[in-house]
């Protein structure tokens, strides 16, 4: 009966110390592409608020807004895994990352040239992201990850067929015709509902 104590007292405490608060820490990888996907966010949200003040199109603000909660959702793994904000201090057109901040100023270049350009911007901005976002996830097995993935992901179809409803044509350059075609033919998603 001893025996038998000391085994469950044992048990209960090496289940007790596997507490479900603690946090397993990100793989190197994991950690990069939160942060990528932090200033991604920040990027889309940027050329959409250029765009917004540029044509006064309400497009341009409603998906920039969306975008401010994309960047948000990705602050709060950044908080929890005790990761350094790549946009802490970074005003609206500025980055980090070397590559962001180049396409940003090619983005918001072509976005300055007409509106329909700035439409075509908005829609290839979602396509990236949707491809980008498909690879962060294929990248890790953490449901809490993998939770905003989805939800980003949600959102930047949505985005796209807002976009894409304002052009005559639109070809994807960074996922395939297939899903492209999946995307735009079907309903506006309720994300994270």
């Amino acid at each position: 009966m001893k025996k038998l104590v000391m085994f469950l007292a044992l048990g209960f405490s090496l289940f007790t110390s596997c507490s479900k608060d603690e946090i397993v820490p990100l793989s190197d990888q994991e950690k990069s592409d939160l942060l990528f996907l932090r200033e991604e966010e920040k990027l889309a949200r940027d050329v959409y608020i250029y765009s917004y003040n540029k044509y006064n199109q309400n497009i341009f603000n409603n998906i920039s807004n969306s975008e401010q909660s994309h960047i948000n959702s990705v602050l709060t793994l950044l908080n929890k895994y005790n990761l350094p904000d790549p946009i802490a201090n970074n005003q609206v057109g500025v980055f980090s990352n070397s590559e962001l901040q180049e396409l940003y100023d090619d983005l918001t270049s072509i976005s300055d040239t007409s509106l329909n350009k700035a439409f075509e911007v908005g829609a290839t901005i979602e396509d990236l992201d949707i491809k980008d976002i498909s690879i962060f996830k294929s990248h890790t097995t953490k449901s809490d990850l993998i939770g905003v993935y989805d939800k980003l992901a949600c959102g930047s179809r949505n985005h796209m067929r807002s976009f894409v409803g304002q052009l005559v044509n639109y070809t994807p350059i960074y996922i395939s015709q297939s899903e492209y075609d999946a995307i735009i033919t079907s309903s506006n998603e309720q994300c994270g509902k």
